[in-house]
């Protein structure tokens, strides 16, 4: 199971990676997308709509197994939504720290990140689920 360790955690296991520009990328973990099996469908948000908030839904996955919620890692406006994803959302399977990435935020809170567990405390997550 791939942790990278230049991404925070989240508990419901979806990713962050900060950008050089401050924003931030969104994905699902490893763990989740093989948790769901093969991804058929992705909803995602409209850019520029209100601010999405930290723990809500913001975009849906679905596959053979089951419909999942995305939750929001952090509060902020959505900049740009990985528009290759409803075509191929396979990608999401194949590379979910790649080209299965989900949405690329503007934080509003960056105090937010904080919050989010790091690579080994996410690993230990794992350990206690597993």
């Amino acid at each position: 199971m791939e942790i990278p360790s230049n991404l925070r955690y989240t508990k419901e296991h979806e990713w962050v990676r900060v950008e050089e520009d401050g924003t931030v990328t969104v994905g699902i973990t490893d763990y989740a997308q093989e948790q769901l099996g093969d991804i058929v469908y992705v909803e995602l948000p409209e850019v520029g709509d209100d601010p999405v908030s930290k723990d809500e839904p913001f975009a849906v996955v679905e596959s053979v197994k089951a419909v999942s919620d995305v939750y929001a890692p952090v509060t902020g406006k959505v900049k740009e939504v990985n528009d290759e994803l409803p075509n191929s959302p396979e990608a999401m399977n194949q590379e979910p720290y790649g080209d299965g990435w989900l949405v690329i935020m503007e934080l509003e809170h960056s105090s937010e990140l904080e919050d989010l567990l790091s690579p080994e405390d996410y690993q230990t997550l794992l350990n206690e689920v597993a």
